[in-house]
């Protein structure tokens, strides 16, 4: 009699572990990046599934390359994953009208976005609806080579004035030296700013599909870059293509450091600092300023990615659980650590700088909390990042720079093409 009892309790408890499993909701999340990023996100996984047993999570991953050309194919098909890893930018090619991606507000009592800065927020809704929750955000600084700056003897800048004769005390010293040195898209962030500080108002306005500007403030679009460019504030796209077409951080003058800093994402800052050569191989965070009278820095914010959950999900609450786990969640936070950057969730901020993960004094760090600090209420439209928008920038800068465009001539034909541009993107 005994003997028959253990194998029919094994029996039962074959028979309900089988019933457990098959009651399991499944569910399926997709993200990019390195082997570091597939390995923590995967323990976080497992940690996840742990703590609900009721959710198993399917991992679909890879590297960048070929990322958004599968998502394409998926979402077309109405077969995306559940939770996705999404770029900010892609947000005009997805969710135009703000229904490409489930709205995150439906899950508000599942995802803790108390955590996170409303302008954050707003940055990654459409139409009223959040499109995803931003991982960790971005913004550019201005970071400067402390032994250039002391040995031209000028200290570093605190108005735009004072940029202004920086650049030309620079020049005076030695014309191969800059205060900065900025790329086409580092110097069109940097005029935008200028802009929403003159006019407090942000470029595009996405309601009326339009840019907002005036004749008259195109004009001062570009005045502003042929001043900086006049006053020796950085080299002109004339100068840098004298250095062929690597990346401004791999060019000789930035690496032997006669370029005397950067208009840079905070995310990338440490990037140009690896690539000096000592004694000048050591950045520090400068003071960002604004024009007197300014309510807005102007500071072009962006998510450095997201978490969205798909459209087609049939399982909104439970994506919005493993997203909350990741982002909010003590063992999700601890198991992420700065994989995806520097968590913009307060809880998980406050979390690894306990663990130390956290450095303040860091310039990337440093750098955040700076940006953070200022008044940032306009926000920067993700169509002001449009591939086509920035190189119409480019080619345009580039023909002030070799004197065949003047500040009208350049006005007119980018505020033309830029118009076109838009109308397109947002048909």
């Amino acid at each position: 009699m005994h003997k028959l009892i253990a194998p029919v309790a094994a029996s039962l408890m074959l028979a309900c572990s089988c019933l457990s499993a098959a009651q399991a909701t499944e569910i399926r999340i997709s993200w990019w990046g390195g082997n570091s990023r597939h390995q923590a996100t995967l323990n976080a996984i497992k940690l996840f599934e742990e703590k609900y047993p009721d959710i198993k999570v399917k991992a679909e991953y890879a590297g960048w390359e070929g990322y958004l050309s599968r998502l394409t194919v998926q979402i077309a098909g109405g077969n995306e994953p559940d939770v996705i890893q999404t770029n900010w930018n892609w947000l005009p090619l997805f969710s135009r009208d703000g229904k490409g991606f489930y709205d995150l507000y439906q899950q508000k009592a599942v995802l803790d976005l108390q955590q996170y800065d409303p302008q954050s927020l707003s940055t990654t809704t459409v139409n009223g609806k959040l499109n995803g929750l931003p991982v960790a955000v971005t913004a550019r600084s201005f970071y400067y080579n402390s032994k250039l700056w002391q040995e031209m003897g000028v200290s570093y800048p605190q108005s735009w004035d004072e940029l202004m004769a920086a650049g030309r005390a620079f020049k005076a010293k030695d014309e191969e030296k800059y205060p900065l040195v900025l790329d086409y898209m580092e110097s069109l962030t940097l005029v935008q700013s200028w802009m929403v500080q003159k006019y407090n108002i942000p470029a595009i306005d996405e309601s009326k599909g339009k840019f907002t500007y005036t004749p008259q403030q195109w004009q001062d679009f570009f005045q502003i870059y042929k001043d900086l460019v006049d006053n020796h504030v950085f080299p002109s796209m004339r100068v840098l293509a004298s250095y062929g077409k690597s990346n401004t951080w791999e060019m000789k003058p930035w690496i032997q450091g006669k370029w005397g800093g950067v208009y840079m994402w905070n995310t990338n800052a440490v990037m140009y600092e690896n690539n000096l050569t000592a004694p000048y191989n050591k950045l520090e965070l400068g003071p960002f300023f604004m024009l007197p009278g300014a309510k807005d820095a102007g500071l072009f914010f962006k998510p450095t990615m997201m978490f969205s959950i798909g459209k087609t999900t049939r399982h909104p609450q439970e994506a919005a659980k493993l997203i909350n786990f990741l982002m909010n969640d003590p063992q999700g936070v601890k198991a992420m650590g700065l994989e995806r950057g520097t968590p913009l969730s307060k809880a998980a901020w406050d979390q690894l700088k306990a663990d130390g993960l956290i450095q303040e004094d860091n310039i990337t760090v440093a750098g955040i909390n700076s940006s953070l600090a200022l008044p940032h209420d306009i926000p920067t439209s993700p169509y002001f990042d449009n591939p086509q928008l920035v190189e119409l920038w480019r080619n345009t800068i580039e023909n002030i720079d070799h004197g065949k465009f003047t500040v009208q001539e350049a006005a007119e034909h980018f505020s033309r093409g830029a118009s076109r541009i838009l109308t397109k993107a947002m048909r």
